[in-house]
């Protein structure tokens, strides 16, 4: 078809021509609406970036001493990290005196490992680097996998707070623990 007809078609329709391929013989055109084009295109491009997930790699450092109550703590950081689907790269400190009972640093390092290994496993074995210890634990789950889970439980505690406005949504918070409204005196 020639050029001025295709331009005349593309302006009757109130569409936009626009050239598809360029280096064929004769060249190939196609009447589209190019600005609607453009933005799907453009929404197709985020729903993808927002699906992608950066490998992130997060740290833990411990002390060979460390106290039960704060191996807990950072073991809970450590499971939430995993949870997410990020890698965790532990670290030992040792100071002074600690520089020579290694096997400190290694057993505990071994016990993290062994507490957390439904949730990950260990991606580089225990490793001394000067004055620190060094081990990752790499996730089960998938990044994405752990984006979609994070994703579909956030919907369906809003869903369940539309079904109950007014309701907290947190399970420690009920009813009976509020106080009871003293009687008006008349």
């Amino acid at each position: 078809m020639p050029l001025a007809k295709a331009l005349e078609l593309a302006q009757e329709y109130d569409l936009d021509l626009v050239e598809v391929a360029a280096n064929a013989r004769p060249p190939v055109c196609k009447l589209m609406d190019y600005g609607k084009f453009k933005y799907e295109s453009a929404m197709k491009a985020r729903e993808a970036r927002k699906n992608q997930a950066h490998t992130v790699i997060k740290e833990m450092k411990l002390r060979p001493k460390i106290d039960p109550h704060d191996y807990d703590t950072k073991k809970g950081h450590v499971v939430r990290f995993l949870k997410q689907g990020d890698k965790v790269k532990i670290t030992i400190m040792f100071r002074g005196r600690e520089q020579s009972r290694p096997e400190l640093g290694y057993r505990l390092l071994q016990r993290l490992a062994e507490d957390v290994q439904e949730l990950g496993f260990v991606e580089s074995n225990p490793k001394q680097d000067g004055r620190n210890m060094i081990m990752v634990l790499g996730p089960h789950k998938k990044k994405t996998e752990a984006m979609a889970e994070a994703r579909q439980a956030q919907e369906a505690r809003k869903a369940s707070a539309k079904a109950n406005p007014g309701r907290s949504q947190n399970p420690a918070d009920t009813d009976a623990e509020a106080p009871a409204e003293e009687p008006a005196e008349a």
